[in-house]
C-alpha cells in the first residue's frame, strides 16, 4: 500500500492527513489498540517512520557543531521529512490524544464491552493489511515466526493490571520510553502497555488536569525511547521485511487477547455474557469500517489510466 495519495488532488491532502492522524492519535488511548496499527491501515506507517528517523539523525548531527557541519546535516536531514504529510498527520494526532482523554477515556470506562468489540473488529480486520502485503512471500518459516509473535503477545496481554496513584516522576519517563516503542510497532498498544504498568488512568488524569511534570517527564521519555527504537526499526524495515511483516502480523493476532469483549476488574477474560450477538455486530461493524477505509486507500492509491 502506498504512503500517501497522489498529487491529484492537493487540496484535499492536508484535511485527509490531518484526519488520519485523529484516527491513530485517538486509538492511541485506547488499550489494546495499537496506533502503529491504524497508521499501517491509513497509509502513513512507512512515511512517519522515515520521518521520525530523520528528525532523530537531524538530532544527533547537532553533536557535530565544533567541526561546523552540524548545521549543514542537520538541516539536510530535516528537508528530507515530508513535512506536507507529516504536520497535519501530527497536528491530528495532538488533537485527539487531548479530546480522546476526555471523551473516549469515559466511553471506555462505561461501555467496556462494546468498545472493546468494535476496536476487536477493527484490529481482527486490520490483519488484512501486513498479510496483503506480505502476498506470496509467506512461506512456512515466516508462518511460525508469526505464531511465535501471536503467542507471546497474547500472553503479554493477558497480564493482570493495576494503577499507580502517585508515581514518581523516573518511572513515567521509563513506561513512557517503552510505550512509544509500541507506537511505532504495529500490533502492540503502548495504551496498554501504560495499563500493564499501572500508569494508564494515571496519565489520563494528567493529560485533563494539565499536571505540567507528569506531562513533561512523559515526554522525555517518550522522545528517548523513540530516538533509541526508530532508526533500529527503520533498518529492520528496510534489510528484513518480510520477516517484519510478519512478525506484526502475528503480534497483532495475539494482542486481539486484550480486545475479548468480557473481561474483570483486572483485565482477565470471562465467559461471553448473554449480549454475545450484540457484541458480534459491533465487532462486525468495527471490522466493517476498516474493510471500507482499506478499499478506500486502495482505490485512491489505484494509478489513473
Amino acid at each position: 500500500m502506498a504512503d500517501h495519495l497522489a498529487d491529484r488532488r492537493p487540496p484535499l491532502r492536508p484535511a485527509l492527513d490531518l484526519g488520519r492522524g485523529l484516527l491513530i492519535g485517538a486509538v492511541e488511548v485506547v488499550p489494546g489498540v495499537s496506533g502503529g496499527t491504524v497508521a499501517l491501515i491509513v497509509g502513513v506507517y512507512t512515511t512517519l517512520i522515515e520521518a521520525a528517523s530523520h528528525v532523530v539523525r537531524a538530532v544527533v548531527a547537532l553533536g557535530d557543531l565544533p567541526r561546523g557541519r552540524g548545521i549543514s546535516r542537520a538541516r539536510a536531514h530535516l528537508a528530507a521529512v515530508r513535512w506536507s504529510v507529516v504536520a497535519p498527520v501530527l497536528v491530528g494526532m495532538v488533537l485527539a490524544v487531548v479530546l480522546g482523554a476526555r471523551v473516549l477515556a469515559p466511553l471506555v470506562e462505561e461501555h467496556p464491552t462494546a468498545t472493546r468489540a468494535v476496536f476487536g473488529g477493527m484490529i481482527a480486520a486490520s490483519l488484512l493489511i501486513p498479510v496483503r502485503l506480505l502476498g506470496r512471500s509467506w512461506t512456512w518459516r515466516l508462518s511460525l515466526l508469526a505464531g511465535f509473535a501471536a503467542a507471546g503477545a497474547f500472553l503479554v496481554t493477558g497480564l493482570p493490571s493495576s494503577r499507580v496513584i502517585d508515581p514518581p516522576l523516573l518511572l513515567v519517563a521509563l513506561a513512557a520510553a517503552v510505550a512509544v516503542c509500541a507506537l511505532v510497532m504495529p500490533g502492540l498498544s503502548g495504551a496498554f502497555l501504560l495499563l500493564v504498568f499501572g500508569l494508564y488512568e494515571t496519565t489520563l488524569v494528567a493529560v485533563n488536569e494539565r499536571d505540567v511534570p507528569y506531562i513533561l517527564a512523559f515526554a522525555i521519555g517518550a522522545v528517548v525511547g523513540l530516538s533509541l527504537f526508530v532508526n533500529l526499526l527503520r533498518v529492520l524495515l528496510a534489510r528484513f521485511r518480510e520477516i517484519m511483516l510478519a512478525l506484526m502480523t502475528g503480534l497483532m493476532l495475539g494482542s486481539l487477547r486484550a480486545l475479548w469483549p468480557w473481561q474483570d476488574a483486572f483485565g482477565q477474560a470471562t465467559p461471553a455474557g448473554p449480549d454475545a450477538v450484540p457484541m458480534a455486530l459491533l465487532a462486525l461493524g468495527g471490522a466493517a469500517v476498516v474493510l471500507l477505509v482499506v478499499t478506500m486507500q486502495a482505490r485512491l492509491d489505484r494509478p489513473r489510466r
